[in-house]
């Protein structure tokens, strides 16, 4: 039974390294940097964009914009018909909201490591590959994930920054305030609400240290049409019994939290019921 495991594994590596041989075989032209579209972050550094060879910090909250900037950058590498890796560490990369921002999927090897230490050893051997252009590494816990998440130590970035610079990849750390890590550069990126957001360069090797740039959302996410006269809607713009739209939703509202179903939330208290059984407990509950 081992064995048989052991056999077919080795066929997926062998069947994945041939993949990859064909994606690589199409001419392409030499890159130094990685740019991310948004011409204001590019100018923040002194290379002009993300360089090649180097582990570069995207540091900020939960919907700062840290992991679409590094999608806008995995981007920039598809449409040079480069390859991308993303270890995702909490596990939350969507497919769809990567292929909207330009994103290759064909290729783009993502990785889901179970602990910490196996995202970083994950991290310097897909960069130290030269396989892949860009490797983005996902260190914050997730969204709604308690704890504080796992700082990553001095000697563990160095290692990145070596295979960084071994491969000549672009090693993307995407971090939390509260647990930044040491790349050679880093980007702080704070979400303004309506009025957009912003990026200072709190770490750089080459200069402009302190450098801070606010753009609107629209230049991050173009393809929701803020620039054709679309509002903006932040959460902090209404209060909570204001009528009309906003992104405000009541935390108990069970609708949204899919408590309208039997009472419970289907793939977390349990699982979904089947229509046999759902409509023969509502039968009986409109019977009493």
């Amino acid at each position: 039974m081992g064995a048989a495991v052991e056999r077919s594994g080795l066929a997926v590596v062998e069947e994945l390294r041939e993949r990859i041989r064909q994606l690589q075989a199409a001419p392409r032209r030499a890159l130094s940097v990685l740019r991310t579209g948004v011409d204001a972050v590019d100018a923040l550094l002194p290379q002009g964009g993300l360089p090649l060879g180097t582990s570069v910090e995207l540091c900020g909250e939960a919907a700062s914009g840290r992991t679409s900037l590094a999608l806008r950058a995995v981007a920039s590498a598809h449409r040079e018909l480069r390859l991308c890796a993303w270890v995702d560490g909490p596990k939350e990369l969507y497919p769809p909201a990567a292929a909207a921002l330009g994103v290759d999927l064909e290729r783009l090897l993502v990785v889901r490591p179970q602990l910490f230490a196996q995202r970083v050893w994950a991290a310097v051997q897909l960069a130290r590959s030269g396989t892949f252009t860009a490797v983005v590494v996902d260190l914050t816990l997730g969204v709604g994930v308690p704890g504080r998440p796992e700082r990553l130590a001095l000697t563990e970035a160095r290692k990145l920054a070596d295979a960084a610079a071994r491969g000549g990849t672009l090693v993307l750390l995407l971090t939390s305030p509260e647990a930044p890590a040491d790349g050679l550069a880093r980007l702080r990126l704070e979400a303004r609400g309506v009025q957009g957001w912003s990026v200072e360069l709190e770490r750089s090797r080459g200069g402009g240290v302190g450098t801070r740039v606010v753009s609107p959302w629209s230049e991050l996410y173009p393809e929701v049409g803020l620039d054709a006269g679309a509002r903006l809607l932040d959460a902090d713009a209404e209060a909570p019994g204001d009528a009309g739209p906003g992104f405000y939703r009541d935390p108990g509202d069970r609708v949204r939290n899919g408590l309208g179903i039997l009472g419970q939330r289907p793939g977390r208290d349990a699982p979904m019921p089947s229509l046999g059984s759902a409509l023969s407990q509502s039968q009986s509950q409109d019977g009493r």
